[in-house]
């Protein structure tokens, strides 16, 4: 923390916002609580301080508006504004704000459209009609099913489970749609266009890995960045025994799971992943060779964002 500044920490809701901080004159704890229309007025009226926030809903909206202000603003990780022991979050612009709404509306619908579909094969089980698992294997037997079904059920409960496909075949359109606008906002960035050429990472990954980074030099390393994404393994041990358990978990799911599964991708389907794939594949179980090569993938990301690089197949990095 800056030493010269007065730090303030802010719990924001929808309506009041809290705001602590230590009188440098004094020394007294102050507390104040401000209505959100009083927030900015506030802070425009007093000399710039140190800004501590939790990155929740609307953080970002007031990390900017502060900063234009001449605050300096840190975003904590929500599990690590107690300890306080994790770092800090980039402060996003607006447009990485917008494509991660266009992350957060696609995978919003395809957990709809999962659920819908799970639940037409559990009504047409009820009668029988067992379909097999997943969108394709539904698509295929869905029509015959209908037709024999037609002539024992109600027409009306036909018309509603053909209704409720309908609805399904919707949600790939608006998936698909979303999906495009995606890979055409790839397109015009080049840092996404960069890192798409690394094996494993596509449009979707891509652009949610800026979007989501923010600035790359806000993490100090690619280490750092593959534990924002808990791909780093849980340690424990004494005495200079250290013993590796299972990557942690912590921090954003959802670039987690699209590196994870574009690791599995180039495992199950690369005719030349190269050397060290090909050899943590043979001497490690399937699931711990995806982990590490996702790992692997965050950690290619960072330092190309961080040191503005295009991606060489076969480069290997220098100790400073």
């Amino acid at each position: 923390m800056n030493g010269s500044k007065n730090v303030v920490g802010i719990d924001i809701a929808k309506r009041v916002f809290q705001l602590h901080w230590i009188d440098m004159e004094s020394g007294e704890i102050v507390s104040l609580q401000l209505k959100r229309e009083k927030f900015l007025e506030h802070f425009a009226n007093r000399q710039s301080c140190l800004i501590g926030m939790e990155a929740c809903g609307g953080a970002q909206h007031w990390a900017r508006k502060l900063t234009a202000m001449g605050h300096q603003v840190k975003l904590l990780p929500g599990k690590a504004v107690k300890p306080l022991v994790m770092g800090t979050l980039a402060i996003k612009t607006e447009e990485q704000q917008a494509i991660l709404a266009l992350h957060r509306m696609r995978s919003q619908l395809v957990k709809f459209r999962t659920a819908q579909i799970n639940g037409l094969r559990g009504l047409l089980t009820e009668y029988g009609e067992v379909m097999p698992q997943g969108k394709a294997g539904v698509r295929k037997g869905i029509t015959e099913a209908l037709a024999r079904l037609s002539d024992r059920l109600p027409a009306m409960v036909i018309d509603t489970l053909r209704e409720q496909w309908a609805r399904i075949g919707k949600m790939d359109e608006e998936i698909a749609t979303i999906e495009q606008r995606i890979k055409r906002w790839l397109k015009n960035d080049d840092a996404c266009r960069r890192i798409a050429e690394i094996p494993g990472v596509g449009p979707l990954t891509a652009t949610a890995a800026v979007a989501i980074m923010g600035d790359a030099k806000t993490f100090k390393s690619g280490r750092e960045f593959a534990a924002f994404a808990g791909l780093v393994p849980r340690q424990t041990g004494t005495g200079g025994r250290i013993k590796l358990l299972g990557i942690s978990k912590r921090g954003d799911t959802y670039l987690r799971t699209l590196l994870i599964h574009g690791a599995r991708s180039v495992l199950a389907h690369a005719k030349d992943p190269g050397p060290w794939v090909t050899e943590l594949r043979q001497r490690r179980p399937l699931n711990v060779a995806v982990v590490a090569l996702a790992n692997k993938m965050a950690r290619t990301i960072w330092a190309m964002l961080a040191h503005e690089r295009t991606y060489q197949k076969e480069f290997v990095s220098q100790p400073v």
